[in-house]
C-alpha cells in the first residue's frame, strides 16, 4: 500500500512539472515579448521554472492564501488568482535572466492557464486512481 501512494505521488509531481513547462514554453512561443525563458538545454529553465512554481505553490502560496483571506473575502474571491501572479513573479526574480514575465497583465493569463490545468491535472489522476 506504501508503495502505491509513493508512485502515485512520482505520477502527480510528474504530471504538474511537465504541465507547468509547457504551458510555460507555449506562452514564450505565443507571446514572445512578454514571456521569455532561456531556451539553451532544450527547455531546462521552462523545467526549473515549473519545479519552482511547483515547489512555491507546495510552501509559500498556503500562507498567502490565509494571509490574504480579509482581501480575498472583501473582493468576493477576485483578489485569489493574484495570489498566483505574485507566485510567478517569485520565481521571475529568483531566476533572473533565465526566466522572464514582463506585466502584471501575462502574469495573470499564465496563472489563469496553469489554474486550468491544475483541474485538468486533478481530474485525469482522480480518474485513474478510481479505475484502479
Amino acid at each position: 500500500m506504501k508503495d502505491n501512494k509513493i508512485g502515485t505521488a512520482i505520477i502527480d509531481w510528474l504530471a504538474y512539472s511537465i504541465g507547468y513547462a509547457l504551458i510555460l514554453i507555449l506562452m514564450s512561443i505565443i507571446f514572445k515579448k512578454t514571456v521569455q525563458i532561456d531556451n539553451s538545454y532544450f527547455g531546462l529553465w521552462a523545467l526549473i521554472a515549473a519545479l519552482l512554481i511547483r515547489l512555491l505553490n507546495r510552501t509559500i502560496k498556503p500562507v498567502l492564501v490565509w494571509l490574504t483571506i480579509p482581501i480575498t473575502a472583501l473582493t468576493l474571491g477576485i483578489f485569489y488568482p493574484f495570489i498566483n501572479v505574485i507566485i510567478l513573479k517569485m520565481v521571475s526574480f529568483i531566476l533572473g535572466n533565465h526566466f522572464n514575465i514582463n506585466g502584471i497583465l501575462m502574469s495573470f493569463l499564465i496563472a489563469i492557464l496553469i489554474s486550468i490545468l491544475n483541474k485538468i491535472i486533478d481530474d485525469i489522476i482522480t480518474n485513474i486512481l478510481e479505475k484502479r
